[in-house]
């Protein structure tokens, strides 16, 4: 499972001219999963995200957490994170996994954000042509793979 999270001051999804989510202060968080993803690779990468220290302190110092701000997060489905570029110039994208695989890991990793989180987490639309608008804070871009443990 690998992830970009992205630190916003805003971000929103909108899916055929609807807006289906929206925060301000937060997490946009991409996800991407693979075949041999796991819940192993869930709880990992779920615990990682909302522990770590992106967000400033009083002293303008990456120390809090997303819990410790109480910020929102949405997270949005991308199967393009694994996409291959070693041959040619269009990408391949075996490497990412089916949607009858996809669904229920991404499904999995929402739920679960929201229980390490404590509160709701909004999300794009799984496999939808999705418009995602963002304001990154800072900026702020970190991707974690839940296969490196990094």
């Amino acid at each position: 499972m690998k992830v970009v999270i992205q630190r916003v001051s805003k971000a929103s999804v909108t899916v055929e001219n609807e807006k289906i989510a929206d925060i301000q202060n937060g997490l946009l968080i991409l996800l991407g999963i693979v075949d041999d993803d796991s819940f192993d690779d869930i709880v990992w990468l779920t615990n990682k995200i909302v522990n770590m220290r992106i967000f400033p302190d009083a002293n303008n110092v990456m120390n809090k957490s997303i819990l410790d701000t109480l910020g929102e997060i949405i997270v949005v489905s991308q199967f393009t994170l694994h996409a291959s570029t070693k041959k040619g110039n269009r990408p391949s994208y075996i490497k990412a996994a089916k949607p009858e695989v996809a669904i229920p890991l991404y499904e999995a990793f929402k739920k679960q954000l929201e229980i390490n989180l404590g509160k709701s987490v909004q999300s794009g639309e799984f496999g939808a042509d999705m418009k995602v608008e963002l304001l990154n804070d800072g900026p702020v871009t970190i991707i974690v793979d839940s296969k490196d443990k990094q």
